[in-house]
């Protein structure tokens, strides 16, 4: 039995790499001949990245769609309907998932893996609440039957761009930033590595990672998109701390991690003064200085030593 199953998996890996990946005009006259063949889809709008003129092109790309349609419910609870986009490898329907839980926007999402490689990202949107729907920078109008949507500007990025942070968010990233770290310090003496990286990698990070944007803002005037989860931040950051962000992962070794949870230290001390320094802010040296000296005791100390 076990042997047969690895063989239908093989057979069916075979065949999803025989399948050749449909073209872009090709998906796109898919997604709109499906339109103009439907009386209920009364607009098209392209969303993502596949609308910014600024983001890489690769054949990986989503379709991030909108359709506003007369009725969600009948496509919603008829989701065969979809098979016209091709065959699929994987759906997801995050408005029928518990976790998280959906939000109340009115609408419906298919999201679409297909087996040739290509993904489609569909929202439906209700056309009797239009006016609540919000105009993204990144839109394009594919096609709009009744002409019933002021036409969009040229397509921008501007909506991605990074605000400037407030005093009090600058200092409270750094408080945080510097309150977590001797959990993680604590986590490695104790060797709970799992409980040590989750310090790091969830809570450190979201605080290095908040810094990085207001860094990456500071160069360039806020006016660029760094990018979803650090994207593009290698456009932005200096070759040394591009190589000093690499440094901040690491794999389930000790001291490794030890290593990490340094360079992590350093790079957020660098950034983090550069921005306090644009914006007249204060640093909290004193934080740093107790809390850097704190994590070199602990990964110092034996079992047997106390502090």
């Amino acid at each position: 039995m076990h042997a047969r199953k690895i063989i239908i998996r093989f057979n069916l890996i075979q065949d999803l790499n025989k399948k050749l990946m449909r073209s872009e005009q090709e998906m796109y006259d898919l997604i709109l001949d499906t339109a103009r063949n439907d009386d209920r889809i009364r607009v098209v709008i392209l969303n993502g990245s596949r609308a910014n003129p600024n983001a890489p092109r690769d054949i990986f790309q989503d379709f991030d769609i909108v359709y506003i349609v007369t009725d969600v419910s009948s496509f919603r609870y008829d989701p065969d309907w979809i098979r016209c986009f091709g065959e699929l490898m994987i759906q997801q329907t995050p408005d029928d998932m518990g976790d998280p839980p959906p939000n109340d926007w009115g609408g419906y999402a298919y999201l679409m893996q297909f087996a040739d490689g290509n993904r489609i990202d569909l929202g439906l949107y209700p056309l009797d609440r239009l006016k609540e729907l919000k105009r993204d920078s990144l839109s394009v109008m594919l096609l709009d039957k009744d002409s019933i949507i002021e036409p969009f500007a040229p397509p921008n990025d501007s909506d991605y761009y990074p605000k400037p942070p407030t005093s009090k968010q600058f200092a409270d990233c750094c408080n945080e930033f510097w309150w977590v770290c001797p959990y993680v310090a604590k986590g490695l003496w104790r060797e709970e590595i799992i409980y040590a990286k989750r310090m790091l990698d969830n809570f450190v990070r979201e605080q290095l990672m908040k810094m990085l944007v207001w860094y990456i803002g500071v160069k360039t005037n806020f006016s660029r998109n760094p990018g979803k989860f650090g994207k593009y931040y290698k456009q932005y950051l200096e070759l040394d701390l591009w190589e000093m962000l690499l440094k901040t992962y690491s794999d389930g070794d000790y001291e490794n991690t030890w290593a990490t949870l340094d360079a992590t230290g350093k790079l957020f001390r660098i950034t983090a003064v550069k921005v306090a320094e644009h914006f007249g802010f204060e640093y909290p040296d004193g934080d740093d200085n107790r809390v850097s000296a704190y994590l070199k005791r602990i990964q110092l100390l034996s079992k047997a030593d106390e502090i």
